[in-house]
């Protein structure tokens, strides 16, 4: 794969790099007893996990439960910080094709910020988590309706802001903004209000990927939920995730995996992933819901302890899961995360670590630092497949120079320089050009059918033959050590030795001793009968070519699923011909 073949999408990678420069603590951090905070965690609680999920540190969601005297006071007797809730906006806003009368709004809302008052135990700032907007993907124009519904909505959030409230706007598909109408209304919610992206993942699907593909399904699944909404402006800060962890089948979250050590896991996962994406974006909050038991299907025995998973792997300090769960559980904080050494940027078992140093210096030759990381996958794959000595690098090298620089080594240099690489930088490319050459050489080509034979020599008339001797054997000379060569398979400057006279003839894989035993001639000029061995020799040459290429992609995609990088932005395998930016270097 060349230069111009490698594509790789980049726009994550870019909001990661805004993000980073335009952040500050959510507007509602340090305030209702909420720490001061770059990322505010909260959770919406449930009566029988206050003694799991109430206490200094949390943020439990209040509302008004049947039954229950004042559990939001209940939470913060434990130390918890309490916020409210509001689980059906639509009451007060409306749907898209029923919208409320605009009228009614603003009394709702003044009804609406007394009880948030009350349920924060009376902070004049109250953090309200408003469920959930209907129809975020909807485009525009929008209908009649769909927009009075979208006034409403932003009405509501700006009154709410406007008594002193910090209101959290909850949404669960990717919102349309391919328009100027509707990236200005999300921009004008993001004034008087946070957008907290809904990301339910079914534990069932996460579990069986393991705790390397699973930790960065959840990771990139994070990023992907809020970029759309940096990529318009939208500081990370008012931005959030808000998880799911629901007992019942269908809905995201445990969607009954067993066994529950299996869940207990995921949770763990779910809780380091986020922790890692809101460090990296600077979100402005991270939200869990379904540790409710309000129906059967909910009622669930493993939540105390998958509650306790969740606040350890974030904080070890709010719970203590290991002692919790006992010796079965697997406490570890590192497998499947981004824990990497400084300077490196993706490393796997088996292989070595692609450091930036590395990646830095090759991007200087590429122009192109997705084909530079590529590349250096590639080639840290493959040299464990394959080792290349010192001794065939240095002769490869001295070949380059007297074959394309008469021998001088101070031509070869400047002409790196010219190219933007260094002797170092050559070295490798030449390396991975013998490694590539004996891992070809490796690959099965099965014989070619007749019809095959035929259309190349129909195709190819042109191409020039020579019969010669050859030793050792060589895989381009049909019968191995005598027969006929073929341009393009065997190396080009056999074709203009002298006739009869032996030369050394430097290879990729070795030099070989030829002797011609007749000129070169056009293979048309000879009947198929006689240059059909040549012909099969060549397409087999041909064949072995395309199979590493399928094969070191199977191989770098079996260590990419081992494979850990810096915000998962992960190379792309390919079979990347780097003699493209030093053509000097070739040699067949």
């Amino acid at each position: 794969m060349g230069k111009l073949g490698l594509v790789v999408v980049a726009v994550v990678a870019a909001c990661l790099f805004a993000a980073g420069r335009a952040s500050s603590d959510p507007v509602w951090s340090g305030q209702c007893g909420i720490a001061a905070q770059q990322t505010v965690w909260g959770e919406y609680g449930w009566p029988a996990l206050l003694p799991i999920l109430a206490r200094p540190g949390t943020l439990l969601a209040v509302t008004q439960q049947s039954g229950v005297s004042d559990y939001a006071a209940d939470a913060r007797a434990r130390g918890a910080s309490t916020y409210a809730f509001d689980l059906k906006m639509n009451a007060t806003v409306g749907t898209p094709n029923a919208p409320a009368d605009s009228a009614t709004i603003d009394p709702a809302t003044a009804t609406m910020y007394q009880k948030a008052v009350v349920r924060t135990g009376g902070c004049g700032t109250p953090l309200i988590v408003e469920n959930e907007l209907f129809g975020a993907a909807t485009p525009t124009p929008w209908t009649t309706s769909t927009a009075q519904y979208r006034a409403n909505v932003l009405s509501l959030l700006q009154d709410l802001a406007a008594r002193g409230a910090h209101p959290v706007l909850l949404i669960n598909r990717t919102p349309y903004l391919g328009s100027s109408d509707a990236v200005s209304w999300w921009l004008a919610v993001a004034k008087v209000a946070d957008v907290v992206r809904e990301v339910y993942l079914p534990a069932t699907s996460v579990w069986p990927m393991g705790p390397v593909l699973g930790n960065r399904f959840l990771r990139q699944s994070f990023r992907n939920a809020v970029t759309p909404l940096l990529s318009i402006g939208i500081p990370p800060s008012r931005l959030g995730i808000m998880l799911s962890f629901l007992s019942e089948k269908g809905i995201g979250g445990r969607n009954g995996l067993r066994p529950a050590s299996a869940w207990f896991q995921v949770v763990k996962w779910d809780a380091l992933s986020a922790k890692e994406v809101a460090s990296e974006l600077r979100l402005g909050s991270v939200f869990s819901w379904g540790w409710q038991e309000w129906n059967r299907e909910e009622v669930d025995p493993t939540k105390p302890k998958a509650a306790c998973v969740w606040l350890w792997a974030r904080t070890r300090s709010l719970c203590n899961a290991p002692r919790m769960l006992g010796k079965g559980f697997d406490d570890s904080l590192t497998a499947g995360q981004i824990r990497l050494a400084k300077g490196t940027i993706c490393q796997a078992p088996g292989i070595d670590a692609l450091g930036a140093r590395a990646v830095g210096s090759l991007q200087t030759l590429t122009g192109d630092r997705n084909a530079a990381l590529s590349s250096l996958f590639e080639r840290n794959v493959e040299v464990a497949e394959q080792p290349v000595s010192r001794h065939a690098l240095l002769a490869a090298e001295r070949e380059v120079i007297a074959d394309s620089f008469h021998g001088s080594r101070n031509a070869y240099v400047a002409a790196l320089r010219a190219a933007h690489a260094t002797v170092g930088t050559a070295r490798g490319v030449l390396t991975d050009e013998l490694r590539r050459a004996r891992l070809e050489l490796e690959r099965y080509a099965p014989k070619p059918t007749a019809a095959e034979v035929a259309a190349f020599y129909s195709a190819y008339p042109d191409l020039l033959v020579r019969l010669v001797r050859v030793s050792p054997s060589a895989p381009w000379v049909a019968g191995g050590k005598r027969g006929l060569a073929i341009d393009e398979a065997a190396p080009q400057r056999l074709f203009a030795l002298p006739a009869g006279r032996k030369a050394h003839v430097a290879t990729l894989l070795g030099t070989f001793a030829v002797r011609p035993l007749g000129p070169a001639q056009p293979l048309g000029s000879l009947p198929l009968s006689a240059v059909r061995p040549a012909i099969v020799a060549a397409l087999r040459g041909f064949e072995r070519a395309q199979a590493f290429e399928r094969w070191t992609i199977a191989r770098q995609n079996v260590v990419l699923n081992r494979t850990t990088c810096l915000h998962d932005q992960l190379p792309q395998p390919a079979a990347i011909d780097l003699t493209e930016y030093l053509p000097f270097l070739r040699i067949q």
